[in-house]
């Protein structure tokens, strides 16, 4: 098994066929599938299902595939280390799917701009998984929120701390935050996030008992239903960035107002810590008075 093969792999996946496939790595069809023939001979295992038009991966093919992505970005980290170039190579990122998210795009082209031999790679999924990930190697590092349990291993560094707001449709009048939440309609975050404990536990001290009309786990949909008008809800500070938002009715949520803060997970002796902490300035810039500047190590926030 060499690394020929595993970008053949990696290419045949990406790019659908054997032959598309070819034309990315530099070989004839025929090549492509002697290097698969050669390694589902050496592995001992069916890479492909070839009944199928084009061929599907199978679940061990599957498995390598994780692997050869792992081993072939570990190939480019080790090049670029031996090179002594910190801000290139491929930056594994993953991020919660969450009004973060409107942050991190803008943060990843930004060091694209200012490093342009740096790569990176997206992955959205649910915090625990990214954690985990993390934690396994599989990610270089994940943007969550405070998170209970944090491994050891990891350092969860804040570059967000926003505060929550009670947001009602343009023209409401009543600005008494527990009158409005005691009778008016309300759109809840229903999601097994931090977020969504955060906001309910808050109404629970409060006393409220809210009047639900929807039940919704992404927080842009909450502020279109409060924009169209459906009810009041709760949402971070970051998910009223938009133009068409400015119409709608703030309050401050909790007394003190209730705030969130969303980090940076990576592991204390991770090989790409330099390029975190530049993602790091980069995500506090763009958080603006809200952003919280990456400490040292020893002082790095762990929630738990």
């Amino acid at each position: 098994m060499d690394t020929r093969q595993l970008k053949t792999l990696s290419a045949i996946a990406t790019h659908g066929t054997f032959a598309m496939a070819a034309d990315v790595v530099g070989l004839t069809p025929s090549a492509v599938s002697q290097q698969i023939h050669a390694l589902e001979q050496e592995l001992g295992v069916k890479l492909f299902d070839r009944t199928s038009r084009p061929p599907k991966l199978t679940a061990p093919g599957s498995q390598v595939l994780e692997l050869a992505r792992q081993i072939l970005l570990l190939e480019d980290d080790t090049k670029t280390a031996l090179r002594g170039d910190q801000m290139a190579g491929t930056l594994m990122i993953g991020s919660v799917r969450s009004s973060a998210l409107n942050l991190l795009p803008t943060a990843l082209v930004h060091m694209r701009e200012r490093y342009p031999r740096l790569k990176t790679s997206l992955r959205i999924s649910l915090s625990s998984t990214l954690i985990a990930d993390v934690a396994s190697g599989r990610l270089d590092a994940a943007v969550v929120a405070e998170h209970m349990g944090m491994p050891n291993a990891l350092r969860w560094s804040p570059f967000l701390r926003e505060p929550l707001w009670l947001i009602a449709p343009e023209g409401t009048e009543d600005r008494d935050i527990l009158r409005l939440l005691n009778t008016r309609p309300y759109v809840r975050f229903k999601s097994a996030v931090p977020l969504a404990n955060l906001i309910d536990t808050e109404l629970s001290r409060l006393g409220v008992v809210t009047q639900d009309v929807a039940e919704i786990d992404t927080v842009s949909s909450i502020v279109t239903c409060v924009r169209q008008g459906l009810g009041i809800s709760v949402v971070p500070h970051v998910a009223l960035a938009g133009p068409e938002d400015a119409g709608l009715i703030r309050l401050p949520f909790g007394t003190p107002q209730a705030t969130r803060q969303i980090g940076i997970v990576e592991r204390t002796s991770s090989p790409r810590a330099e390029i975190i902490s530049r993602l790091h300035e980069v995500l506090a810039e763009l958080s603006g008075e809200h952003g919280l500047p990456r400490v040292g190590p020893e002082g790095a926030g762990r929630d738990g």
